[in-house]
């Protein structure tokens, strides 16, 4: 028997297959094969049709099940995992009545800003752990604004995940992570967030019925059969947004372990007990997929670096190299620290951690007499280590008490220039597992059994790569990450 995994992202949708019993993947299928589209009818906007996810989910499940010759009524279970903070609003008929706002839509930041402060620091803080900044609560009040014919209609506002579970099943319903993740849930109260309810002016009745994050959630029926191909009554076990589902992946559920990726934008994902909001305005805290009212807290801190791997892929398209291997190469040629050339890789928009500071990617110390593409290749991984290293730093001032570093087979994870550093700096050990969302959405259909021991059992049976542990030399990196810093403050303050 099989189960499977679907990751809803804005790029792509990934379909993945395992064996129900070992974890071991059978196969992963990515629709469609060239990148989604997003509609943005006006500057900062965000759209995609739910229609569309599930269009490419059920001819995913297809090519995935033909590929590896399985017979889909072989499938025993299904998790979804799914783009955070977006928007879908169906009618009582089950339609969507507008395209859904997705996570980078920034169209209700002002909203969000201005609930902060009219409800009060303090009170969100303490009572949802977040500012409602950007998040789907604001977008939802965005629409009762703005386009009060289509709010009028409302039968359940879901997150996208919610969306593909209702079209596999029929039944609307979410969860207590999902609904942190759009700031719906008061951790004060342990229950849905009234206080931003009523201060929107939200219907209390458009949120879904809560159902535990592992657990049969929800069945196949006959119309989700039809469509997808799956048998009818084959059951929805687990749900949860790509970050909490990243750690998931990685075996990240206790405080002291830490998720990260470094992909186009980097992130840090930590687990903790500590309700701790002290950085609150460049750090997210969401229920993790772990996080059971009325027990003690698991919750995950997000941290988000955007410039990150796009500053390496920028140095690939521009430097007259031939790949990622070959700069590596070349930044392997110079010592720690780039002989002395800085560069700091904030060059894809405002960085959160920065308090919304647009930094830019800025090349310190380059002599042009001396230091060549080697430096470049080294001081861009350097930076954007670095940057991690800063990162964890604020996250630690919040509280976070770290033992392992778990983190995806990706490019930059990939270079032991970067995972030394990083490594080396924070003073524990990184863990490489060649895995990806759907993959651990597929696996997480087991956990509604409980036995975490096994799952983690089955990540490290199939997934684990390499350890990177802390050099014990570390005055170079020390010295060079000094440097480092203390370039970036000199920028901030000027700012």
């Amino acid at each position: 028997m099989y189960h499977l995994g679907l990751d809803i992202g804005s790029s792509s949708i990934k379909i993945a297959l395992v064996n129900a019993s070992t974890g071991k993947s059978v196969g992963v299928v990515t629709e469609p094969e060239i990148e989604m589209s997003m509609e943005a009818v006006k500057n900062g906007w965000a759209e995609q049709s739910p229609e569309d996810w599930w269009c490419y989910v059920c001819s995913g499940i297809d090519k995935l099940c033909v590929q590896n010759s399985i017979n889909k009524t072989d499938i025993s279970g299904i998790g979804i995992s799914y783009q955070m903070h977006g928007l879908v609003l169906i009618d009582k008929e089950g339609n969507p009545l507008r395209k859904s706002i997705i996570w980078c839509d920034s169209r209700a930041v002002t909203i969000g800003q201005n609930a902060y402060e009219e409800i009060g620091a303090e009170t969100c803080d303490t009572h949802l752990l977040n500012s409602p900044s950007n998040f789907t609560a604001s977008k939802l009040k965005w629409v009762k604004e703005n386009e009060p014919e289509i709010y009028a209609q409302i039968y359940k506002m879901m997150l996208p995940g919610d969306y593909i579970a209702y079209k596999l099943s029929g039944v609307v319903n979410t969860t207590v992570s999902g609904l942190s993740e759009g700031i719906f849930w008061d951790f004060k109260e342990d229950a849905v967030a009234d206080i931003v309810l009523e201060h929107y002016g939200l219907d209390k009745d458009m949120i879904p019925d809560i159902v535990d994050t592992f657990s049969v959630q929800s069945q196949v029926n006959d119309k989700g059969a039809t469509e997808s191909g799956l048998s009818i009554g084959t059951p929805i076990l687990y749900r949860a947004g790509d970050q909490p589902n990243n750690a998931l992946t990685l075996n990240v559920f206790n405080p002291g372990e830490v998720a990260a990726t470094g992909g186009t934008s980097g992130v840090v994902y930590a687990v903790t007990d500590n309700l701790s909001v002290k950085e609150s305005s460049r750090v997210n805290n969401f229920a993790h997929v772990n996080y059971s009212p009325g027990k003690p807290a698991r919750i995950g801190k997000l941290l988000c670096i955007n410039g990150a791997g796009i500053q390496y892929r920028w140095l690939l398209n521009n430097l007259n190299v031939e790949s990622y291997e070959e700069m590596n190469t070349l930044a392997n040629e110079v010592p720690i620290g780039s002989d002395g050339v800085t560069m700091i890789p904030f060059g894809n928009g405002a960085e959160r951690m920065l308090k919304n500071k647009e930094v830019g990617t800025r090349i310190v110390n380059l002599n042009l007499n001396n230091h060549g593409k080697g430096h470049m290749c080294r001081a861009a991984l350097e930076g954007i280590a670095f940057s991690f290293v800063y990162g964890m730093e604020i996250m630690e001032s919040d509280g976070i008490k770290v033992n392992v570093m778990r983190a995806g087979n990706d490019n930059l994870f990939r270079s032991e220039i970067f995972s030394n550093t990083v490594a080396t700096l924070i003073g524990y050990d990184i863990e490489i597992y060649d895995t990806t969302g759907a993959i651990g959405a597929a696996r997480a259909a087991n956990l509604h059994k409980g036995d975490f021991e096994a799952f983690g059992k089955a990540i490290l049976d199939n997934d684990y790569v390499m350890t990177f542990s802390p050099k014990k030399d570390k005055k170079g990196y020390q010295d060079a990450y000094a440097i480092w810093k203390n370039e970036l403050e000199l920028i901030l303050n000027n700012l």
